[in-house]
C-alpha cells in the first residue's frame, strides 16, 4: 500500500509502542504535541525547500544553533517533569501546578517563541537546521491548538498523574540517592496544589477517562505510600530534612487519596445524573487532531478508506497461507467454504501453543538476547551493548492502558536504563489469562518482542539518542517511531527469522492486521459512532483477536484518539522508501547502511528523513564500478534527488 509523503510535523508526548507509554505529567502535554501548523505568518512557507540553500548562511546557522539551545532551556524550565523524562535534571525538584496561571505562561511562551523564529530564513539554513526549524514551529503552533481548542485538561482526569517523574528520579542513578530523596521531598511540596488544580480544571469528564484515572490514581498511591518511603529508609537525613520529608510525604499521600475519593464520587454522581461527556471527539476535532499528530497528506477519512482496502489484501494473503497449511493440521477435515472461517480455525488451533501463565515475563526475558544475536549475526543494523535494556513488571501507576511498553531515556541521559514494561497477569481470571496467552502465543510473543524491544522501539530510540539534533530526538514523530517498530517485524522475517516458517508468516499477518484494523477501529469509534459489540465483532472475527485483547483495544480506542493510526502510516512510508531505494540502487543497496542512516536522524518525520538521506547520497562523489570500497552511486541517486525535490513542503498556516 503506497502512502503519499508529506512533511507537516508531529511532536508526540510519548515515544511508545503499541502502548502509549507512561506520559510525562500530562498537564505538561500541550507543549509536546504538535504537527502541521495552519494559518499565521510563515517561517517555513509552502514553497520552502527542506534542503539547504545554495549558500547557507554561517551567521544564520550559528544564531539558530544558539536559539535551539536557549529554546530547549526555556522549554524545560516550563516543563520540568518532561525534562526529567528526557534526562534533563536541572529542574528536577520542581513540580508545576497545572492551573490557569501556568497555562497562560505557557501560551505566552509559545507565542513569543513563534515571533522569535521569524528571525530565521529556512532557505539560509543547512538541511538539518531547516528541518529543526520546521519541527519547532510546528510544535509551538500545535501546542496553541491543544490549549485553545482541544482542551483535554477540562475532561480527561487521567492526565493528572505526577507519579511517573517521581519514579524516574527514584530509579535513575544520576546523582546520589540522598540527593534524589531531597529532590523528591522538594517536589512533594506541590502535590496537594497539583491535585487541587486538577479538580478545579475538570468540568464534565468522559466515563472511560474517569475509569482510567481511578485505576491509575490508586496505582499512583503506591508510589507515595510504598516506593518512596522504602528508598528513603536507606538514606540518613538530618533531623530537619527528615521532618520536612515526612511532612511533605504525608501531605502528598493525603492529596492523592483525596483525588481518588473525588474521582469515585464523581463517577457515582455521573452515573446517577447521566451527564457525562462523550468520549467520541467527532469528525471535526478528529480531522484536526489527525492533521496535527500524524503528518499525512491524506485526511483521516482517506486513510480510513485505505485501511479498509488493505484489510482485504491481508485477508487474501492469510487465506493463501491457510490453504497451504490446512492439510498439515486438518488432514481429515475439508476446508470451510468461507475461507475467513478457515483462517480463524487454524489460528485458534495454533494459538494453543503458548507459555504458561507464570512463565510469561521470564519467557520475554529469555527471548531478548536471542533477538539481539540474530540482528548482530545478520548485520541488520548497529547495536550498542552499553545501552542496557531491562525487562520489568509495569509499575502500578502506569497500568491499565496496554500490556507492554518501553520507557527509554532521553538524549540528555542516554546511557540510563531502557525499561521494557510487561504487565503481569495477576488480575486476570483463569479464562482471561488463557485468552491473553493465546493472543500472545508462541509466534506472536516473538513478534511483540521484536516490536517493543529488538530491533523495534528499544533499538530505534537508542539510535535516536545518538542523533546530533536534540530537537529531532526529544520531539519525536509518532508515526515514525511506531512505523519503525512495525517495519522491524517484517524486516526480521524477511531476513530469515523463524526460518520462513509459514505458521510465523500467518501469525505475522494476523499481527500486521492489527496495524490496519487499529486505523479502522479508531476512526470508526471516534467519528462513525461504532459501538462496543460491533467493535469486538470486527476485532475478533475479522482481525482474529482473542476476546481479552479485543476488549483491551476497545478500551484504548475510548481513551485515546488518532494515535492508533500512527502505525499504519509510518510503516507504509518506511517500507515504501526502502523498496524505492532498493529498486533505484540495485546491488549497491546495503540494508545495514540503510537502517543505520535512517535511524541516525532521530525521531524526525519519515518524509524529512527521506529527503535528508537522498540529498546526502546525491552529494557524495560518484564511484566507479571497480570501486568496491563504497556503494556505487549512479544516476539512480540523481533521479531520487529530483524525486525528493518534488515532495510537498511544510505548510505553516495556523488556525
Amino acid at each position: 500500500m503506497k502512502i503519499q509523503l508529506v512533511t507537516p510535523f508531529i511532536i508526540l508526548v510519548l515515544l511508545a509502542a503499541c502502548s502509549e507509554s507512561p506520559r510525562p505529567d500530562t498537564s505538561e502535554a500541550e507543549l509536546l504535541l504538535t504537527a502541521s501548523p495552519e494559518a499565521e505568518p510563515n517561517v517555513v512557507s509552502e514553497t520552502t525547500e527542506v534542503t539547504s540553500a545554495v549558500e547557507p548562511s554561517l551567521d544564520q546557522n550559528a544564531a539558530f544553533n544558539q536559539f535551539k539551545e536557549n529554546f530547549l532551556e526555556r522549554t524545560w524550565a516550563l516543563n520540568p517533569s518532561y525534562g526529567v523524562y528526557v534526562g534533563f535534571y536541572k529542574y528536577d525538584d520542581v513540580l508545576m501546578v497545572p492551573d490557569g496561571e501556568l497555562r497562560g505562561r505557557r501560551r505566552a511562551f509559545y507565542v513569543n517563541e513563534l515571533r522569535a523564529l521569524k528571525a530565521f530564513n529556512a532557505n539560509r539554513l543547512t538541511a538539518s537546521n531547516a528541518t529543526d526549524l520546521a519541527i519547532i514551529e510546528g510544535q509551538l503552533r500545535s501546542s496553541l491548538w491543544y490549549i485553545d481548542s482541544f482542551r483535554s485538561f477540562e475532561w480527561n482526569p487521567a492526565q493528572y498523574n505526577p507519579a511517573g517523574a517521581f519514579g524516574v528520579i527514584l530509579n535513575t542513578d544520576y546523582k546520589p540517592l540522598k540527593e534524589r530523596i531531597l529532590t523528591i521531598s522538594k517536589r512533594l511540596e506541590n502535590v496537594p496544589a497539583y491535585y487541587s488544580a486538577a479538580i478545579a480544571n475538570l468540568k464534565v469528564p468522559t466515563e472511560p477517562h474517569l475509569g482510567l484515572a481511578i485505576q491509575q490514581t490508586k496505582g499512583a498511591l503506591g508510589m507515595f505510600t510504598k516506593l518512596i518511603p522504602e528508598k528513603a529508609s536507606a538514606v540518613e537525613l538530618s533531623p530537619e530534612e527528615s521532618a520536612a520529608f515526612d511532612t511533605n510525604l504525608a501531605a502528598a499521600v493525603s492529596a492523592v487519596s483525596n483525588y481518588a475519593e473525588w474521582l469515585d464520587a464523581k463517577q457515582a454522581e455521573l452515573a446517577e445524573t447521566g451527564e457525562v461527556r462523550s468520549f467520541r471527539i467527532g469528525a471535526e476535532l478528529y480531522e484536526k487532531k489527525f492533521k496535527h499528530d500524524i503528518a499525512s497528506s491524506y485526511t483521516a477519512q482517506e486513510l480510513y478508506q485505505l485501511a479498509v482496502a488493505s484489510k482485504t489484501d491481508l485477508h487474501n494473503n492469510m487465506i493463501a497461507i491457510t490453504e497451504e497449511l490446512w492439510p498439515k493440521y486438518f488432514a481429515e477435515e475439508a476446508i470451510p467454504e468461507n475461507r475467513l472461517v478457515a483462517v480463524k480455525q487454524l489460528i485458534d488451533l495454533l494459538a494453543k501453543r503458548h507459555v504458561e501463565r507464570d512463565q510469561f515475563v521470564d519467557e520475554i526475558r529469555r527471548q531478548i538476547p536471542i533477538l539481539q544475536a540474530f540482528v548482530d549475526e545478520h548485520e541488520l543494523l548497529d547495536s550498542d551493548p552499553t545501552r542496557p535494556l531491562v525487562v520489568r513488571l509495569t509499575p502500578e501507576y502506569q497500568r491499565g492502558f496496554a500490556g507492554a511498553s518501553v520507557n527509554a531515556p532521553g538524549p540528555y541521559d542516554a546511557t540510563a536504563n531502557t525499561y521494557y514494561n510487561v504487565s503481569p497477569l495477576d488480575d486476570y481470571t483463569e479464562e482471561q489469562a488463557e485468552s491473553y496467552l493465546r493472543e500472545y502465543n508462541h509466534w506472536i510473543l516473538q513478534i511483540l518482542n521484536i516490536h517493543e524491544a529488538i530491533p523495534g522501539h528499544y533499538t530505534q530510540l537508542m539510535h535516536a539518542n545518538k542523533s546530533p539534533s536534540k530537537i529531532k530526538s526529544v520531539f519525536g514523530n509518532g508515526a515514525m517511531v511506531e512505523g519503525w517498530a512495525v517495519y522491524s517485524e517484517r524486516m526480521m522475517l524477511e531476513a530469515g527469522y523463524a526460518n520462513n516458517e509459514p505458521e510465523m508468516w500467518l501469525m505475522y499477518s494476523k499481527w500486521n492486521l492489527r496495524v490496519v484494523v487499529n486505523t479502522i477501529l479508531d476512526y470508526s469509534v471516534q467519528v462513525l459512532g461504532m459501538e462496543r459489540e460491533a467493535a469486538l465483532d470486527m476485532l475478533m472475527n475479522e482481525a482474529f483477536q482473542e476476546r481479552t485483547e479485543a476488549e483491551g483495544k476497545w478500551r484504548r480506542a475510548t481513551v485515546s484518539q488518532v494515535q492508533l493510526t500512527s502505525y499504519f502510516t509510518g510503516y507504509s512510508e518506511i517500507y515504501a522508501f526502502r523498496e524505492e531505494l532498493k529498486a533505484k540502487m540495485g546491488e549497491a543497496f546495503n540494508l545495514r547502511d540503510f537502517h543505520n542512516k535512517f535511524l541516525s536522524y532521530g525521531n524526525a518525520p519519515v518524509p524529512v528523513i527521506k529527503k535528508l538521506m537522498l540529498n546526502e547520497l546525491a552529494a557524495l562523489p560518484q564511484k566507479s564500478a571497480s570501486d568496491v570500497e563504497q556503494p556505487l552511486l549512479d544516476d539512480s541517486v540523481q533521479s531520487l534527488k529530483v524525486e525528493a525535490d518534488k515532495l510537498e513542503q511544510p505548510t505553516d498556516a495556523i488556525e
